[in-house]
């Protein structure tokens, strides 16, 4: 399946040190990971984020179908505003299924 995460700047350099494999261990108090189903959904997202100086990036994955038939898409607003609630906790797991490297879709 095809997934998208708008990522901070900070967030997409650790992606990037990772070799574009992996996201990296969430804040204490993030408890839950967001991934969503479409480019703009994401886009919209990362838009919202951005400060005047801080840039945003939409980036996109695929994660084994098998592996995220386990959580339940959510929708959070509009139609199109469809996402994964990924436990931080499984984000391990969550990584070792990224199927081949994260890529960059675009800068905001």
């Amino acid at each position: 399946m095809d997934l998208f995460k708008p990522a901070s700047k900070r967030e997409y350099i650790l992606i990037k040190q990772s070799g574009f494999k992996k996201f990296p261990k969430r804040l204490p108090k993030q408890t839950i990971l967001h991934f969503v189903l479409n480019e703009n959904y994401a886009t919209e997202i990362a838009s919202k984020w951005k400060s005047k100086d801080e840039e945003s990036y939409v980036l996109h994955f695929l994660i084994d179908d098998e592996y995220i038939k386990n959580f339940r898409i959510h929708t959070v607003g509009k139609d199109y505003h469809k996402e994964f609630w990924i436990p931080a906790g499984e984000l391990p797991e969550f990584n070792d299924n990224i199927i081949g490297l994260i890529s960059f879709v675009k800068l905001i």
